[in-house]
C-alpha cells in the first residue's frame, strides 16, 4: 500500500532589512577668490590658472586699465569671453581713487560715486558689487563696516547708488615695490583656517580673500597661487564661489 505523505509549507521568517541613513552632508565654508586692479600685468597668468583648475574667480576691474594699452585691452577681451560660471567681473572704480590719492579722494561722496558709475557704464559690468580702491569697507545687507570714519560718507553714497560693497576678510600680502609675496600657501591655508575657527569672518562660515593681479606675473608667485588653488581644492570642507554668491550681494 503506498502512503501519500504532505508537509506542510514553512511559513518564512520575517527578514529585518535595517537601512542605513544617508551620511548628512556637511555645509561646505564658502572662500572668495578675489583680484583686484586687474586687467593687468598678471591678470593672464590669474586667468590662465582658473581655467586649467575650473575654479570660479573675481576680478575688481579698473576702468582705465581696461582701456591703457593694446595688451590691457587684449587682456579685458579675454576676461570677457571667459564663461560666466568660471570670472565675475566686479566694479574697483574707474580711476583707482584719483591714482591713489584717497584722502581726497573720499572727502568728496559726489565724485566718488561718478567714478564708480563711470567704470559699471564704460565696462558694461553686469552687477553692482564694487570694492573702494585702499579702503576695506562693506555695506553688504547688515554688514556696515568702514576701516576709516573719514571714508564713511563716500561709502554710505555708494550704497544709496545702488552700489554693493564688498571688502575683505583677509588679504594675500605682497612687497610694493618687488612685487612678491609675503608668505607662501601653506601659511595662508593656515590663515584662513583660523579665521574660520575663530568666527573672524564679516559672515559666519564665508571668507573674502583679497589678491592683486600684478603680483602673479612672477612665475614663483604665479606658482604660488596655482599650489594654493589646488591645495583648497583637496580641502572637502571648503569651496570657491564667485562674489555674487556671498550672502546678501543678490538684487
Amino acid at each position: 500500500m503506498i502512503v501519500l505523505t504532505t508537509t506542510a509549507p514553512i511559513a518564512d521568517k520575517a527578514v529585518e532589512v535595517k537601512t542605513e541613513k544617508p551620511a548628512v552632508r556637511k555645509k561646505k565654508k564658502k572662500i572668495y577668490l578675489t583680484f583686484d586692479d586687474g586687467p593687468n600685468r598678471g591678470t593672464r597668468n590669474v586667468l590662465n590658472i582658473a581655467t586649467q583648475e575650473q575654479v570660479p574667480i573675481t576680478f575688481f576691474i579698473i576702468g582705465e586699465h581696461a582701456f591703457a594699452s593694446k595688451t590691457q585691452e587684449l587682456t579685458w577681451d579675454s576676461l570677457t569671453l571667459a564663461p560666466d560660471s568660471l570670472v565675475e567681473l566686479c566694479n574697483h572704480s574707474y580711476t583707482h581713487a584719483w591714482h591713489n590719492r584717497f584722502n581726497s579722494f573720499y572727502q568728496s561722496p559726489d565724485s566718488v560715486v561718478k567714478d564708480f558709475e563711470r567704470c559699471r557704464d564704460s565696462l558694461q559690468l553686469k552687477n553692482n558689487i564694487i570694492r573702494t580702491p585702499g579702503r576695506n569697507t562693506w555695506r553688504i545687507d547688515t554688514i556696515q563696516f568702514t576701516d576709516l570714519k573719514k571714508s564713511i560718507a563716500a561709502v554710505d553714497s555708494l550704497q544709496n547708488a545702488g552700489f554693493v560693497v564688498m571688502g575683505w576678510d583677509l588679504e594675500w600680502h605682497y612687497d610694493h615695490s618687488g612685487l612678491a609675496l609675503k608668505n607662501r600657501s601653506d601659511d595662508l591655508l593656515n590663515q584662513i583656517d583660523s579665521l574660520f575657527k575663530k568666527g573672524k569672518t564679516k559672515s559666519a562660515e564665508h571668507l573674502v580673500l583679497l589678491a592683486h593681479d600684478q603680483v602673479y606675473e612672477d612665475a614663483e608667485d604665479s606658482c604660488e597661487l596655482h599650489q594654493f588653488i589646488k591645495k583648497i581644492k583637496l580641502k572637502p570642507e571648503y569651496e570657491l564661489e564667485l562674489a555674487t554668491r556671498y550672502p546678501g550681494t543678490r538684487q
